[in-house]
């Protein structure tokens, strides 16, 4: 049996618009997608908060989380994540209360201490709070708290919210909040998917230093990786250079609506950027069946994770859903 065909998959999702797309078309295309994955078995369908970008429509997190599991049926939905330094904890607290209380036993509630944004952003969001996140564990008690049962004589009192019994996870691309997942007893989400330099070392440290709490007895591990499949290795690498071309426009601050695959990247980009984009990517998987689904195995064996989050910027929408099904065979063939 495969490590694959043992692991829970889920999906992250960036609500990417397309080049000569519309925030509506991306909406729809995120809302099929998340039908598609429920009806393949995965786990989890998360969304991701960021500002300011144009080729991203994930902003108003909460509201898209309602929309989605309101056109799903039982696919767990959450953020991947709420960068909490940009609220305050007891809007998120209400919020997530009041989707909690809408979808009970669906809603998950991942956070994160970065920005999301530039700074020009970041002052917009935050106003007279202009935190670096340094009091991020801080916010953390402190939102955890608004979400627990409600004791006698709180002077403040999160409704909804207080009791809703949310499972709360703890996202990080370094070694800080490895730490303070561990340290709180709570589930793990490394964003290898983008920033995978420490993720070997992140899930160590989390594991040697986890304390069971009451929310989790035992270290649980999710860990991102940006998948493409399709039926050759060929294929899927050309519908790569959609994600190859994104990540390459975020290191050059041009727009990061999604384009078209291209057939040569070479002449796109330089030997150094090459570089920095691929090591951006460095844990992702691109090929056909087979590969996909060694891949993913030498990824679960690498890090011993729990479950794997799963990111797929591929241009056309229906080769998208395509990719998933790929994984979901793949896993299936591995029983």
């Amino acid at each position: 049996m495969s490590r694959l065909s043992k692991a829970a998959l889920s999906v992250l999702d960036l609500v990417p618009i397309r080049a000569n797309g519309t925030v509506a078309e991306a909406l729809q295309q995120s809302v099929s997608l998340a039908r598609h994955v429920e009806a393949l078995g995965f786990e989890r369908f998360w969304l991701a908060e960021h500002h300011n970008m144009d080729g991203i429509a994930s902003s108003a997190t909460p509201v898209l989380i309602g929309h989605i599991a309101g056109q799903t049926s039982r696919i767990r939905v959450g953020s991947g994540g709420v960068m909490l330094p940009n609220h305050a904890p007891l809007v998120v607290a209400e919020n997530f209360g009041t989707l909690a209380a809408l979808y009970p036993g669906r809603i998950d509630l991942g956070l994160g201490r970065a920005p999301g944004a530039d700074q020009a952003t970041m002052r917009a969001l935050r106003r007279d709070r202009l935190s670096n996140g340094d009091d991020f564990p801080e916010q953390v008690a402190e939102l955890r708290a608004l979400l627990a049962p409600a004791q006698p004589g709180q002077r403040l009192v999160a409704t909804p919210g207080a009791g809703s019994d949310i499972p709360v996870w703890l996202l990080g691309s370094s070694l800080f909040s490895a730490q303070l997942a561990a340290h709180l007893g709570l589930p793990y989400a490394f964003a290898s998917h983008f920033a995978p330099r420490f993720l070997l070392d992140a899930i160590r440290l989390y594991r040697e230093l986890f304390r069971p709490s009451a929310a989790l007895d035992k270290p649980y591990v999710m860990v991102g990786a940006p998948v493409i499949a399709a039926p050759t290795d060929q294929e899927a690498a050309y519908l790569a250079t959609s994600t190859q071309q994104k990540i390459l426009a975020l290191m050059r601050g041009q727009s990061l609506k999604l384009q078209p695959p291209v057939n040569d990247m070479d002449a796109r980009w330089d030997p150094a950027e090459q570089h920095s984009v691929e090591a951006f990517l460095g844990v992702a998987v691109v090929g056909g069946p087979q590969k996909i689904a060694q891949g993913l195995d030498a990824l679960l064996e690498r890090t011993q994770a729990d479950e794997l989050m799963i990111v797929s910027d591929i241009y056309d929408p229906a080769l998208r859903q395509r990719s998933f099904d790929i994984v979901a065979q793949v896993r299936a063939d591995g029983r």
